[in-house]
């Protein structure tokens, strides 16, 4: 044989795998033996096995049978995996496997995720809007996209930002800036965590203050002037 012939064998014996399969396997929670062998039920349904048996799996995997058999019912009851029925030119009922359920996690989910994420953004100018009562202009805009493409702020942690900038009466954005920043300095990266740092600084700040004081008609209980936090 020679090496030509050896490269169209090589070019011939491929397979398509997909790349999020590749690099998203661990954010689902798939194990390494997991990957194998759905790695090895995508090649068997390529050379039209479709339902191939734990011992054929495992011959071409380093554990056996009864592991491959574990790890299928795993697959299946997590929804990675079904068994659909079919039927042949003769009526004959049988079986195969369908990674379907695993593809639909791996892209389904990531389009609903950058859906809601674009709504999200879209929400936040509307917000910052009403919230101003007038039109952003464009330096305004661009720095709420910095926050969320350059900075990668959350649009939930950006509108708890804002609200807070709107009960402490500082409705600008160097304020919500500096917000967001001691935030993230601090590592807050979530609203709820936000809301317990505001709360601890203001019970700090209740106990040094005269009990006998005035309640203010605004709840401050979980806010702070952030500017003078240094």
């Amino acid at each position: 044989m020679t090496q030509e012939d050896q490269y169209q064998n090589f070019l011939m014996d491929q397979i398509t795998i997909p790349s999020k399969l590749l690099s998203d396997y661990h954010k689902h929670n798939i194990a390494e033996k997991e990957m194998i062998v759905i790695l090895q039920i995508h090649r068997f349904s390529l050379l039209g096995v479709y339902f191939p048996t734990p011992d054929e799996i495992a011959a071409t995997v380093s554990f056996d049978g009864q592991e491959c058999s574990t790890i299928l019912r795993k697959l299946l009851q997590r929804n990675m995996l079904k068994i659909i029925e079919t039927n042949d030119e003769q009526s004959m009922v049988g079986e195969r496997y369908s990674l379907e359920p695993l593809w639909v996690k791996l892209y389904q989910d990531s389009t609903d995720k950058q859906e809601q994420s674009s709504n999200e953004s879209m929400n936040i100018f509307l917000l910052f809007e009403q919230e101003f009562g007038r039109t952003l202009s464009p330096f305004e805009i661009e720095n709420i996209n910095m926050w969320i493409d350059e900075e990668e702020q959350e649009p939930a942690l950006i509108k708890a930002a804002l609200r807070e900038a709107v009960l402490m009466s500082k409705l600008n954005f160097k304020y919500i800036d500096r917000i967001l920043r001691e935030w993230k300095r601090k590592g807050i990266r979530s609203v709820g965590q936000a809301r317990e740092h505001s709360k601890a600084f203001h019970d700090r700040q209740s106990q040094q203050s005269n009990r006998g004081q005035t309640e203010q008609k605004r709840d401050h209980s979980i806010y702070y002037n952030w500017l003078e936090d240094e």
